[in-house]
């Protein structure tokens, strides 16, 4: 075994290091000519490097199946970084970031595929000190994971030790229901730990969604009403005013409730709903988030529609814009029933949330880009006001006085707002609802780090308590496999898909699904 080689501290980065920096380690993005890398990863790994927060030696390895020698990666990943990174790029910086991009072609298909890697990994050792520490992402289709997983177990590339660490990065889709989810997770473990597996989702890397955490858990004066008795019920949005954007063929197989609804909207109902943990540890996190997701009450098959509502859009305006349906998308089938929107009502069974819903709703080509939280908390019992208010129609029904509201909102105006009732000047009783705001980009004035910064820097560091364990994807897609069972069951009718047109709020039909219970969506 070669030596592994201590590098001078870079004093480039030097002044700006935080606490928060790894041991020495090589991450190896397979898929390294994709999207992925391009868009996201390389960008907030640069960035990561510019906050001085990555170690001295730090190397990227890009694997792909493009020819591509180092230096025209590298250009390549500066004109990527430079259009889509949150940081412009610093020359001094980026020539030192640039000293640990390496370029290898690998063949999947060969049982000897792998050996550039195997190859660039010893040299990264040697030349960059990375003492044997890996992270392995996974920006490969969902059909090629467990054959690289099994190649790199061929390979020997999954070994860890005492003094070292390999981890894996995996990204969703996790399997398509809940069997294909077990299977997985049964597959990766004949070749890593759980421990090593890490399933991103990379909402929980939003600023705005961590703080979730911090707004619950380190204010006195919200958990005490975070419950039954005070919370009417609770609302989940994630709406996008894009379409599919090239996707159809993969839109074609999942929809809105796999693409959506399994990662995103489940982690954020088990963030909002679960119990305090005594303490900031990953497992002890997970623990929480596992033990809501179980308390869900199960959908019946029968009862699927009853409980949901799935929509698809038809051609429109957005932002002014003529936009086409889903069924004229490149690759969409013409007479296409795969859903583009979901509603649904969720109740959890426990102490603290049993008869409070949640309704969890997304959908694609709706108003506006939006992912809220809203926290509608209960009307009083009784108004006071009602009799001597001055109003045209005479005195003021209790039910009048809006309820009051907490919206958090994680994307795209970071920020809190509570709605409470307050008094209107003049000599009349006259009640108006009034907003309270915080927003995060006034409030701290610095750019929050984009999701995959922090994700990727947590998984050197070790830190799962942002990623999504075994136990926490199965319970999920527990709740999703019965409605797509029911959904199986019933398709919708053609006659009525689509039922919604691009640039509105969904089809009608999820306003009515609202009205049922005596409530209305918020809009954003």
């Amino acid at each position: 075994m070669t030596a592994a080689v201590e590098l001078e501290p870079n004093p480039l980065f030097e002044g700006l290091r935080s606490a928060r920096v790894p041991a020495p380690c090589c991450v190896v993005i397979f898929g390294a000519s994709g999207d992925l890398t391009r868009r996201k990863l390389v960008p907030a790994l640069y960035a990561l490097a510019a906050e001085g927060t990555l170690p001295a030696g730090f190397t990227v390895i890009g694997a792909g199946r493009t020819h591509m020698s180092d230096e025209e990666f590298r250009n390549t990943m500066r004109d990527d970084v430079q259009r889509f990174g949150r940081l412009p790029v610093d020359d001094d910086v980026w020539s030192a970031f640039a000293q640990g991009l390496r370029y290898v072609t690998y063949h999947l298909e060969a049982r000897d595929g792998l050996d550039p890697v195997r190859r660039a990994l010893d040299e990264a050792d040697r030349t960059r000190g990375t003492a044997r520490n890996r992270v392995i992402y996974f920006s490969v289709p969902s059909t090629a994971v467990l054959l690289l997983a099994e190649r790199l177990h061929a390979a020997g590339l999954h070994e860890d030790s005492r003094s070292s660490f390999c981890r894996v990065v995996i990204e969703k889709p996790f399997g398509r229901d809940l069997e294909t989810a077990r299977e997985l997770n049964r597959s990766l473990h004949q070749f890593f730990r759980e421990d090593q597996i890490y399933r991103i989702d990379h909402y929980l890397g939003k600023e705005s969604v961590q703080n979730l955490l911090v707004f619950r858990f380190a204010n006195g004066i919200f958990e005490p009403l975070w419950n039954r008795q005070y919370i009417d019920h609770v609302q989940i949005t994630v709406a996008e005013s894009m379409g599919i954007e090239a996707r159809g063929a993969y839109y074609e197989q999942a929809g809105a409730l796999r693409d959506i609804v399994q990662n995103h909207i489940m982690q954020l109902m088990a963030i909002v709903g679960m119990e305090p943990m005594p303490n900031f540890q990953a497992e002890t996190v997970r623990d929480e988030k596992v033990k809501l997701l179980r308390a869900v009450r199960p959908i019946h098959p029968d009862d699927a529609l009853s409980h949901t509502v799935r929509g698809q859009y038809a051609g429109g305006w957005v932002d002014g814009e003529r936009v086409p349906g889903y069924r004229e998308e490149k690759d969409v089938a013409p007479g296409s029933l795969r859903e583009t929107y979901v509603a649904m009502k969720v109740d959890i069974d426990n102490w603290r949330w049993a008869g409070t819903p949640f309704y969890l709703r997304t959908g694609k080509r709706l108003v506006k880009r939006a992912t809220e939280i809203l926290i509608q908390f209960r009307r009083v019992p009784h108004s006071p006001f009602g009799g001597s208010i001055a109003m045209p129609m005479g005195g003021l029904p209790p039910d009048a006085i809006d309820p009051n509201l907490l919206v958090l909102r994680i994307q795209p105006e970071e920020g809190i707002t509570l709605r409470f009732s307050a008094k209107v000047p003049g000599q009349a009783m006259r009640i108006r609802s009034v907003n309270m705001d915080f927003l995060y980009g006034s409030a701290f004035l610095k750019q929050s780090p984009e999701a995959y910064e922090r994700l990727l820097l947590d998984c050197m560091l070790g830190d799962a308590t942002l990623f999504a364990r075994e136990d926490e994807v199965e319970e999920a897609w527990r709740l999703c496999t019965a409605i797509l069972d029911g959904w199986r069951a019933h398709p919708p009718d053609q006659a009525h898909c689509p039922n919604y047109e691009a640039g509105t709020w969904g089809p009608p039909e999820a306003d009515a699904f609202m009205a049922r219970d005596g409530r209305t969506w918020h809009r954003p």
